[in-house]
């Protein structure tokens, strides 16, 4: 479990490595054999998930299993409840429609680490935090609900993973980790996804 700092690339290495240097998952993880499951944007932080199962990693991200995924998004402006219920509903993209998300406005700031470097501020427009459970995890996805119903994302950050869709409890979260930190599954986390693999 590898808590993605901001601007990382969520993999190995970088394809435009001729050009300016990116970090990778290589400068923080030095396990062998290992890869991600699912993706991060290189702008997106938080939870990731690295394996060297193919089936678990198959398992978790492929979008027909319906794993949630967790985030805590902050958007420019304030959602009203319209926004708010467009973006449960699920919103008609340019090619495809998304499924129905659990989404609720966060009352305070959560409790994160400064991004490195702070998003920009513009004094004249507020800012909130939404925390939104999807069941799939297409290219951009969050950025483009948000941006679709007028409320741009500016800081998303994925805290947890569902293991499985019918048992909230049953998440890998992001906890205490800290930007560029990773740790071993501890026992109680592996033996849920034993049982996820066994179904």
């Amino acid at each position: 479990m590898f808590y993605k700092p901001y601007g990382v690339l969520c993999q190995f290495t970088d394809p435009k490595s001729n050009e300016t240097k990116r970090p990778t998952l290589k400068d923080y993880i030095s396990i062998p054999s290992v890869y991600p499951v699912g993706r991060l944007d290189i702008d997106s932080e938080g939870l990731l998930l690295l394996t060297n199962n193919g089936h678990l990693q198959h398992r978790l991200a492929h979008r027909k299993f319906a794993h949630p995924r967790t985030y805590w998004v902050q958007v420019e402006g304030i959602p009203d409840e319209q926004a708010l219920q467009r973006l449960r509903e699920g919103i008609a993209l340019k090619d495809y429609h998304t499924r129905k998300a659990k989404v609720r406005l966060l009352l305070k700031e959560p409790p994160l680490p400064p991004r490195n470097p702070p998003i920009r501020y513009r004094k004249s427009v507020p800012t909130c935090w939404l925390k939104m459970t999807l069941t799939e995890g297409r290219n951009r996805q969050v950025r483009r609900m948000t941006a679709a119903v007028g409320f741009p994302t500016l800081r998303l950050v994925r805290i947890a993973i569902g293991v499985n869709r019918h048992d909230s409890t049953q998440q890998l979260r992001l906890d205490s980790l800290q930007p560029g930190q990773w740790r071993d599954l501890n026992p109680e986390e592996r033996r849920m996804l034993k049982v996820l693999l066994q179904k």
